[in-house]
């Protein structure tokens, strides 16, 4: 692949959290490049700092040293971010949970509207549409997160641990949905997770240990 085809490369990248006696360094110079396509897993227990590396992928946290570089063409709305647990807002339905991201980018809202009913067919939760996240479960909320993010469209999908708090069922599905966006918008997709299942159904995996991002290792 060229250099175009890079969209986030990350050399020597650290994060430090605190200063003297009281630092933890949650990222230990970590070296990684994302390219469009794209199929990563990184996998790892809870505290191997997978969540802080995939908050310096985003640009939510800055290394302390090293650097993480996004491509010039890779704007802000280009990233789409699906957390653990619930992220949708009590107060709007499944629609408009949906649709807010295109509407807060000055997106008509009949065309926004349009667009997140799309994507919540294409994760098979169109029939939750005028639903408050109180009347749906864990499970389909974690779908509705997928297609928040599939209606963007971005060029880089990152999920932190989605399945995590969900049965293997419902965490299968949930995956089914990150992997349909990806596929349907040609995103790259980096997925944290501590299930081996869920890593080996992405094509390339990454260990964490103890803040140390390990050799890669393609999945067959």
């Amino acid at each position: 692949m060229s250099s175009d085809d890079v969209l986030v490369s990350c050399t020597d990248a650290a994060l430090t959290f605190g200063r003297g006696a009281q630092a933890v360094v949650a990222v230990h110079g970590a070296d990684l490049t994302i390219r469009a396509g794209d199929r990563l897993a990184v996998v790892g227990p809870s505290g191997s700092g997978k969540s802080s590396l995939l908050h310096l992928i985003a640009g939510l946290e800055q290394p302390t040293r090293g650097t993480v570089t996004r491509a010039a063409s890779l704007g802000p709305y280009d990233i789409g971010l699906v957390f653990q647990g619930d992220s949708l807002i009590p107060a709007l339905n499944v629609a408009e949970n949906t649709a807010l991201p295109l509407v807060l980018t000055d997106r008509a809202e009949d065309e926004a509207r349009q667009a997140a009913l799309a994507a919540l067919a294409l994760v098979d939760a169109a029939d939750l549409a005028e639903r408050l996240p109180e009347e749906i479960s864990g499970g389909q909320a974690q779908r509705v997160a997928a297609a928040r993010v599939l209606a963007q469209a971005p060029r880089l999908i990152l999920a932190d641990e989605p399945t995590g708090r969900l049965d293997h069922a419902t965490g299968a599905h949930v995956l089914d949905a990150l992997l349909t966006a990806a596929d349907h918008t040609g995103a790259a997709l980096v997925v944290t997770t501590h299930d081996p299942a869920v890593a080996a159904r992405l094509t390339v995996r990454r260990s964490m240990r103890d803040g140390r991002l390990l050799a890669p290792e393609e999945v067959s």
